[in-house]
């Protein structure tokens, strides 16, 4: 609930002393001690719900399958029946299965919130009479929040002061142009839309500065209010898609499975309520049930190791994507160059080096109130003049429409607008310029002259901005208008050197399938003169106004095969993304600036750095502690792990347990009596999931990370098919030793097919997790270790006093030496039909020649 109630006034009709003395509060904020009070009382400023029941709901969740919830009925109406202790044992294991998953998913995400402490984000607010930077989620109503480009806004909150701010609200409006505000009391009745005077949670400032009060936090926003349905819009990411059709896949089967073995075991005429709870056993035991539990076991494992690598994933699924890119657009500054910039030099219009240019850039750049960038703050490193600073009057802040930065300034009784910029956008303002120490008219021939001075210094690899000035009369508040009739006063070289390892940094991003673009707002010349630096053949090269007139398809044809997109306006970045994914690439983008947000939301996986603005970290799934493209080459590497570890699973649930459970359903047709209890069927089930849980610890073979990695369906039909059948092959062959060599009964059948099953099923996991042999590459310990655990407690189970509780009987020896024997034939057939599965996949992707789905024999 809001903490100032709308009714009678809302707060957007309020003068601000009003809110304030509602809030009990005032400009100089709050004192820690009463910050801390309303934090207390309010909670964390947070639209995630109560952890309490975050956790409540993960374990119920864990049985909201529409088959085991029939299990659970099932098993209440044998008790009713007087099956009692068939039916504790059953409600036992799938409450112990229902506890594994739980505990693994728990832990999967408080690891991924520790994780995601390292890249929180933070406000400046004022408390105590000071202005500081505190956790957003330490926000609290009554808290005065000072705002400048780039920021997120931490709550609802009435504007106080405002500077030429401009607000995106995209998620609330739907309009895609930033929204100017303004301060001053509204009629109560102003729909969201149009409350200029109210800044939103969850909005970011895209220009301009501003002070403001927070009056709400938390769900209590309209943020709040729009979480579950904003939460609810998030685009499912390609392996998600591919778990989600794996799941129909199985759910097509399994019902396909239940409903024939069901009619056919009572036609036989077996106990009608037996032959139900078996049909819904042997459901569960195809059904892979841990395997969210898994999947998430294995991506939180993942984002650990790529955080000790410096890479925090902030959306597990994410990490996938991750694995699967195989495009990589990024700006060049902090990955390809140092992130360092320097200032070259000063220099007049002649081209001559001038301490007064320096000192025009020095005043802009010192006394600019935005955002604060490595340009600004490299110009002031370069100025070395201890003199003070001349008073600013105002400033017109920069935006990427007019690229374009103005200060007003009084010095020496005369009152002056310094404006520094992009060179076209300054050429453009300017009808005047101060050539050869004399104030002269920008005629076309001085125009030319400047123009081919700016791009013999872009050729040369230089940034170079422009500087104008213009005298104001007194009293006069500057607009944007005053931008026009200005003085060209000279230029600002800048100049970012590449990293010395990113040449060959690019060059192992390559051999392992990523093509790297750069996008840049930076002119062709600058990039082209980088490309030679950085070893690029012949790089080809698109420029920003060449985009603008391009159709579509024209695009979606160029830019795969461009190299570098320059002069690219920051609407464009988002537009170049969504093309390349048209063109079905795994698009991943870097990004660190205000207009980077678009472009991080449309990429397959966006990624940002620690130092980035708010709103491009909140963008971004992937957070880069370090910048740099080595430390994204290891997150690279940890993914592809995470992916095929992830899949190592799926592959055993479509062989071992499609298989068995294939062979259960034919068996009991030709029985007379059910080849596994159902408590049986579910314990089978319980004990193979056990090992697979250590799957996120696995060895993973270095040919599965040379190239990207992408879910195919095609590929595991194929691969359930072949090695489903395989399993079922020697599952028979287990039936037939058993019922004519040593002529099983009921229970010795049925303890004799579980041990052989279980342990079947547990050493094919070592067969199918590499495409190499078994034998040259081995599990890691714990898959090793919890492997050998789970046959040892197989063959001890039936001499346990578990055996009364399952129905098992005490095997003879022999029986055992079958077994072995049946295993190591199991493994050895498996290992030569993997070979030929292989072969045969790799000479159908050769006559295809598709090397894109070359990724999938890294599996």
């Amino acid at each position: 609930m809001s903490i100032l109630p709308y009714a009678p006034v809302p707060f957007w009709a309020l003068e601000a002393t009003e809110v304030f003395s509602r809030l009990s509060t005032g400009p100089a904020g709050l004192s820690s001690r009463d910050a801390a009070e309303r934090l207390r009382k309010y909670g964390s400023n947070t639209v995630s719900s109560n952890r309490t029941s975050q956790a409540f709901v993960l374990f119920l969740a864990q049985f909201k399958s529409p088959v085991t919830i029939l299990l659970i009925v099932a098993s209440f109406l044998a008790a009713g029946l007087g099956d009692l202790a068939d039916a504790i044992i059953i409600l036992g294991i799938v409450l112990l299965s229902g506890i594994l998953g739980f505990w693994q998913e728990k832990g999967a995400n408080e690891a991924i919130k520790g994780l995601l402490q390292m890249v929180q984000l933070n406000c400046s607010v004022v408390r105590d009479g000071k202005t500081v930077s505190i956790p957003m989620i330490t926000a609290v109503p009554g808290d005065v929040v000072q705002l400048s480009a780039g920021d997120m806004i931490p709550g609802d909150c009435l504007l106080l002061t405002a500077t030429a701010l401009f607000v995106d609200e995209a998620a609330f409006t739907g309009e895609s142009f930033p929204v100017e505000k303004y301060s001053g009391p509204l009629p109560a009745d102003t729909p969201l839309a149009k409350r200029f005077n109210t800044l939103f949670m969850g909005s970011h400032v895209v220009s301009g500065t501003a002070s403001a009060l927070i009056v709400d936090t938390g769900m209590s926003t309209e943020f709040g209010k729009l979480s579950a349905s904003l939460r609810n819009s998030i685009v499912e990411t390609d392996f998600e898609r591919g778990i989600r059709k794996f799941g129909y896949l199985l759910m097509e089967l399994t019902l396909l499975l239940v409903i024939i073995i069901f009619a056919l075991n009572v036609w036989l005429h077996k106990p009608v309520l037996d032959s139900f709870l078996f049909s819904l056993a042997l459901a569960v035991g195809l059904t892979p049930q841990l395997l969210p539990a898994i999947i998430s076991v294995n991506l939180a494992a993942g984002a650990r190791k790529m955080a000790r690598k410096q890479v925090i994933v902030k959306r597990l699924s994410a990490i996938e994507n991750f694995g699967s890119m195989n495009v990589l657009c990024t700006d060049k500054t902090g990955t390809i160059t140092a992130g360092k910039v320097v200032v070259k030099d000063a220099l007049d219009c002649n081209g001559n080096p001038s301490a007064g240019v320096l000192r025009y850039a020095w005043v802009n750049a010192a006394l600019q109130s935005g955002f604060h960038n490595p340009i600004d703050k490299a110009i002031c490193e370069a100025y070395q003049g201890n003199e003070k600073l001349p008073n600013a009057k105002a400033e017109i802040p920069y935006d990427f429409s007019r690229k374009r930065l103005s200060i007003q300034v009084e010095e020496s009784g005369r009152s002056r607008l310094i404006t520094k910029g992009a060179f076209s956008s300054i050429l453009e303002s300017c009808t005047e310029v101060m050539h050869g120490g004399q104030l002269m008219p920008l005629g076309p021939d001085l125009k030319n002259s400047l123009v081919n001075r700016w791009e013999e210094l872009s050729r040369s690899g230089y940034r170079t901005l422009a500087l104008a000035v213009k005298d104001i009369p007194d009293k006069h508040k500057i607009d944007r208008h005053d931008e026009s009739g200005m003085t060209f006063a000279g230029f600002i070289t800048l100049f970012d050197p590449p990293k010395p390892d990113s040449a060959s940094t690019l060059l192992r991003l390559q051999q392992s399938g990523v093509k790297l673009k750069i996008i840049t707002g930076d002119n062709a010349l600058v990039a082209q003169h980088l490309a030679g630096l950085l070893e690029l053949p012949a790089p080809r090269i698109l420029k920003g106004p060449e985009i603008r007139q391009m159709s579509q398809s024209a695009l979606l044809h160029a830019a795969p095969r461009t190299d570098i997109f320059a002069e690219v306006e920051p609407n464009q970045k988002e537009r170049i993304i969504l093309l390349l994914k048209k063109a079905g690439y795994v698009v991943g983008f870097i990004g660190d600036g205000i207009n980077d947000a678009p472009a991080l939301h449309a990429a397959d996986v966006g990624i940002s750095v620690n130092t980035a603005v708010d709103v491009a970290k909140e963008a971004a799934d992937i957070v880069l502690l370090k910048s740099g493209l080595q430390v994204l080459l290891d997150g690279i590497e940890e993914g592809r792990k995470t992916f095929a570890n992830t899949m190592k699973y799926v592959f055993m649930a479509t062989s071992a347990n499609f298989g068995n459970m294939f062979s259960m359903a034919g068996a009991s047709l030709f029985l007379p009596f059910l080849p596994l209890l159902p408590k049986q069927v579910l314990l089978t089930n319980l004990l193979t999931d056990f090992p697979e849980m250590a799957i996120a610890s696995d060895k993973v073979d270095s040919s599965q990370l040379s190239l990207p990695q992408r879910w195919d369906m095609t590929f595991i039909r194929k691969f359930m098919i072949t090695f489903g059948l395989l399993s079922s092959v020697f599952d028979y062959l287990t039936f037939t030793c058993l019922l004519f060599v040593f002529h099983a009964g009921e229970r010795e059948f049925q303890t004799g097919w579980f041990t052989e099953s279980v342990i079947s099923a547990v050493v094919i996991v070592l067969v199918v997790r590499t495409r190499r042999a078994f034998f040259r590459s081995l599990p890691g310990n714990a898959l090793l270790g919890a492997s050998f655990a789970i046959i040892l407690a197989v063959c001890l189970i039936p001499g346990s006093p578990l055996s009364g509780w399952f129905g098992f009987v005490v095997l003879p020896p022999a029986l055992y030496s079958w077994i072995a024997v049946l295993i190591a034939a199991y493994m050895l057939t498996a290992e030569l039909v993997k070979h030929w599965f292989y072969k045969r996949l790799l000479a159908h992707i050769s006559k295809k020649n598709k090397p894109a789905a070359q990724s999938h024999l890294s599996r």
